[in-house]
């Protein structure tokens, strides 16, 4: 009998039912939807992102449930080592793992809902067994202490520190202890795993002086994958005064950043290590050099041509950016780029991305009203620019 037995009864009780899925690569009529104007791009339910995302997820979720644990290790351990990405460049290794502790986070979250603080340990407990069963497996060891960082989020929440119980937030520094007991037990440089130096990074909120060790940690992970956008996001997101930064520090990480990533980003390192930043800090405009971070654009978008990421900047610069702020000639700049995304580059619509352009907020509706809300706004953006109308997030000139 599996260690596991326990643990899979639980999450099952805890676990709603999984929602279906649109068939892959299914086009939105919008037409029929009383949508204007008619476009030359189809606008695709699921993308091939999407698709890949899903299927991955799935593969480590149902390894999971069969207690697969050493094929699920090596299989994580093989999507690392090779650096293995989605077609949007995701690490697969982290969708496999995610879906691989995804019915445990469920249930634990749940139990943290309820403050059932025992329940949600005793499931963590359950997954400790697992590395009884796969020793010195540095995979099965990132899921479990992946695990940990997402259940003590569940126990800290999204408030001010000040806000927060005294139960939860050591409940929230006990999930991070344990996780980071197990990262420590492997080198990530040694066993030349990103994932690994990516929970260094995950961890660094629950640390003393994370100030000090937040450059390098992160230095060492886009060393180890320079490639992966979404490790020079989250570096320009906790360089923001909020998190482990300053406005100063934002700018010259993301110039570090563009000088050791140039061989593979050109000046796409600067665009990527500001583009979280922006989106969640209006005075991160404030040292910003517009023409590099447009030039970034043009620089990523050659290198990394796939609709996904196309999607992610023509939203961005065509609905999401706010005209009206902080150093409204960059903001000028950065909207005029949309012109040429879409006419240069976007073959095709995701409006789930368009969607979440404009705010994690709107993650709480159905997923059939982020699809309706998204092709909205993408439609109302294309439709400007068949109009040849500036899109809605340039700012007003002075004699309009």
């Amino acid at each position: 009998m599996t260690v596991l037995n326990n643990l899979t009864s639980l999450i099952r009780r805890g676990r709603g039912a999984a929602s279906d899925t649109a068939p892959r690569g299914k086009v939105l009529n919008i037409e029929a939807l009383g949508m204007t104007p008619k476009s030359e791009r189809p606008f695709l339910v699921t993308s091939e992102e999407e698709d890949v995302h899903h299927a991955l997820f799935e593969a480590g979720l149902y390894l999971a449930r069969q207690d697969a644990w050493a094929t699920l290790g090596d299989r994580i351990r093989e999507a690392d080592s090779k650096r293995s990405l989605t077609p949007g460049g995701v690490p697969e290794a982290e969708i496999l793992a995610e879906g691989a502790r995804a019915d445990a986070v469920t249930a634990a979250t749940r139990a943290v809902t309820a403050g059932d603080e025992l329940g949600a340990a005793s499931i963590m407990n359950e997954m400790q067994l697992v590395l009884e069963e796969t020793p010195q497996d540095h995979g099965v060891a990132y899921v479990v202490a992946m695990a940990h960082v997402d259940i003590g989020w569940a126990w800290r929440g999204e408030g001010w520190r000040q806000d927060i119980p005294a139960a939860h937030r050591a409940a929230f520094f006990r999930h991070f202890r344990s996780a980071a007991g197990l990262i420590d037990q492997y080198d990530a440089f040694e066993l030349d795993s990103p994932m690994l130096a990516s929970v260094r990074c995950a961890l660094l909120t629950a640390e003393t002086q994370p100030r000090t060790r937040a450059s390098d940690d992160y230095e060492d992970l886009i060393d180890l994958a320079p490639n992966v956008a979404k490790y020079m996001r989250a570096l320009g997101n906790h360089m923001l005064p909020r998190w482990f930064g300053s406005y100063e520090r934002l700018d010259h990480e993301a110039r570090r950043t563009m000088e050791r990533t140039a061989d593979v980003w050109g000046a796409g390192g600067y665009t990527w290590t500001y583009f979280d930043a922006l989106t969640v800090d209006d005075e991160a405009f404030a040292l910003l050099d517009a023409d590099l971070f447009c030039t970034g654009i043009r620089d990523i978008l050659a290198r990394r041509a796939d609709q996904h990421t196309v999607n992610t900047f023509a939203a961005y610069t065509g609905t999401a950016l706010e005209p009206e702020g902080v150093n409204q000639d960059a903001r000028a700049r950065i909207a005029d780029c949309f012109d040429w995304i879409v006419a240069d580059h976007l073959r095709e619509v995701h409006p789930r991305i368009w969607y979440a352009a404009k705010g994690v907020w709107a993650t709480r509706l159905e997923d059939r009203d982020r699809l309706a809300k998204g092709r909205q706004r993408a439609s109302a953006a294309l439709d400007r620019h068949a109009k040849g109308l500036p899109p809605v997030t340039a700012p007003r000139r002075p004699d309009a």
